[in-house]
């Protein structure tokens, strides 16, 4: 029962994630940055709703008066703010100019760049088949940049912010709530005084179905969080590593029979590359857990 419902989490996180480029299109007449500042601001306002709704004001106060105590924490979750803000940006403004394929290539690499994080940073022994679906993943972006004539910058900008975001909150101990809450707390001010004072528009100076959608950008950030960190407590890790791959998959989907980019062979083969790394990623950790399992019985 709780493996159920961990799926159900973990399936509605990821699809809400897949879907999400729909959303920002609905937002073409506001500016990628504009987008950005008001999806932090909304979020931080919903989070404080919830806080106060599930009566978790004084955990959150707890959980910060702790994390305070650690310079090295607060540190943490500084970063943490400023990786998933570079992160939300790039990916509005990838969507923005029309390249959802480019979004999609950056959240089928960030779990091999996860792996490869986790060799390297974390000392982290690094396995054959992690080896051999690095490589692939690798050539499937040569290949595009080749192909493109291009390097699929936001792509990796997306990986890698992603990528750094999970490893720097390794270090913290928080609650998801308390999380997001403080790393929207933390920007909310930076992007206030932009919406302000720099913003060639000001603020919630749209109509009133772009301030509406303005509004719900904060609701659709923070429910796939919430409910991916449920899920993540009810589910194992090879089950999550499953999942992850249904929020590219989507919006691979989209990009080509939605809002028609192109998609000939050269990039098929590009992207059949990466297929292969994750297969090989995957099918390799379910054989190590297998094996592991058997050694334990």
């Amino acid at each position: 029962m709780k493996k159920d419902s961990g799926l159900l989490y973990g399936f509605s996180a990821y699809i809400i994630w897949g879907i999400l480029p729909l959303y920002w299109k609905l937002l073409g007449e506001v500016g990628s940055v504009d987008v950005l500042f008001y999806r932090i601001f909304w979020s931080l306002i919903f989070m404080s709703l919830y806080l106060i709704a599930l009566k978790k004001i004084p955990l959150f106060i707890q959980e910060v008066k702790e994390l305070l105590k650690s310079r090295r924490h607060t540190i943490a979750i500084i970063s943490a703010a400023f990786l998933i803000s570079i992160n939300w940006g790039v990916f509005i403004y990838t969507v923005s100019i029309g390249q959802v394929q480019q979004a999609s290539l950056g959240y089928y690499i960030n779990p091999l760049l996860n792996v490869l994080a986790g060799a390297f940073y974390l000392k982290e022994p690094l396995s054959r088949q992690a080896k051999l679906a690095s490589l692939a993943a690798l050539t499937g972006v040569v290949l595009l940049t080749i192909q493109t004539g291009v390097f699929p910058i936001n792509s990796l900008l997306l990986a890698t912010s992603f990528c750094l975001y999970g490893l720097t909150k390794k270090q913290l101990n928080l609650s998801a709530a308390t999380s997001i809450t403080l790393e929207t707390l933390i920007i909310a001010p930076i992007g206030l005084i932009y919406l302000f004072f720099l913003s060639d528009v000001g603020f919630m100076n749209y109509s009133l179905t772009t301030n509406l959608l303005l509004m719900g950008a904060g609701i659709v950030t923070a429910i796939p969080l919430l409910l991916f960190a449920t899920a993540v407590k009810k589910l194992s890790y090879i089950t999550i590593g499953f999942l992850q791959y249904i929020n590219p998959t989507i919006m691979l989907i989209m990009a080509i029979f939605l809002f028609h980019e192109p998609y000939q062979l050269p990039q098929f083969i590009a992207f059949a590359f990466i297929w292969l790394g994750i297969i090989i990623f995957v099918v390799g950790n379910l054989i190590d857990t297998r094996h592991k399992k058997r050694i334990r019985s």
